[in-house]
């Protein structure tokens, strides 16, 4: 009998982190330009090229909101996944003791063979849609989660984007963006400092 599990399995192929990402790439180009702007030093090519680049893992690595929120959809999946697997095995369990009554010729009645067969397709059915069901309320929590922290983030960079004017402010992962870049337009650091003062842990996780 199929692996009931595997069905919310493929939910971790749509990892929180690729949601952010592709949220974040969406919005990329941000600029806010109030007539203020950093003090550059001199040689400092960023008052030249007023460009800089979030490095999207150490954001998630080091936002707390982030990793906060990744432990609880990990809960909620293992939880999800124990239900089922616990589930499942009560099904293969049912299902072997029919078959082994129906080799003995255990029924009374092709009828009462009938109704038992019924009872455990239909056991087999409800399980198939709590998968279904599971898989559908853990998606929609990585949404919020998502769009959460996307709402953060264009927040953050909004504010400090009222002080450095930058003409653009792009995402990077490993080097998909940026292949070099001084450091003076890695404002990685920044950002997760101002998220982390604005974010407040819940009680339960402190």
């Amino acid at each position: 009998m199929k692996n009931i599990s595997y069905i919310i399995n493929g939910v971790l192929a749509v990892a929180i982190i690729v949601l952010f990402i592709l949220f974040f790439t969406s919005n990329r180009g941000n600029t806010g330009d109030n007539g203020n702007s950093l003090k550059f030093t001199e040689g400092d090519s960023t008052g030249v090229l007023p460009i800089a680049y979030v490095n999207i893992d150490s954001l998630l690595i080091n936002y707390n909101y982030a990793k906060d929120a990744n432990d609880a959809l990990m809960k909620k999946y293992n939880s999800s996944n124990a239900t089922l697997t616990q589930k499942q095995r009560q099904l293969e369990s049912e299902a072997a003791e029919f078959q082994r009554k129906v080799q003995n010729n255990a029924f009374l009645s092709q009828e009462r063979a009938q109704q038992e067969a019924a009872r455990i397709q239909k056991l087999e059915s409800d399980l198939h849609r709590m998968a279904q069901k599971l898989q559908e309320d853990y998606m929609v929590e990585q949404q919020r989660v998502s769009s959460q922290m996307g709402d953060s983030l264009k927040l953050i960079l909004k504010e400090i984007n009222n002080a450095a004017n930058y003409q653009m402010i792009l995402s990077n992962t490993g080097m998909d963006n940026v292949l070099f870049a001084k450091d003076g337009h890695d404002i990685t650091q920044k950002v997760i400092d101002l998220l982390n003062s604005r974010y407040k842990q819940p009680e339960a996780s402190k």
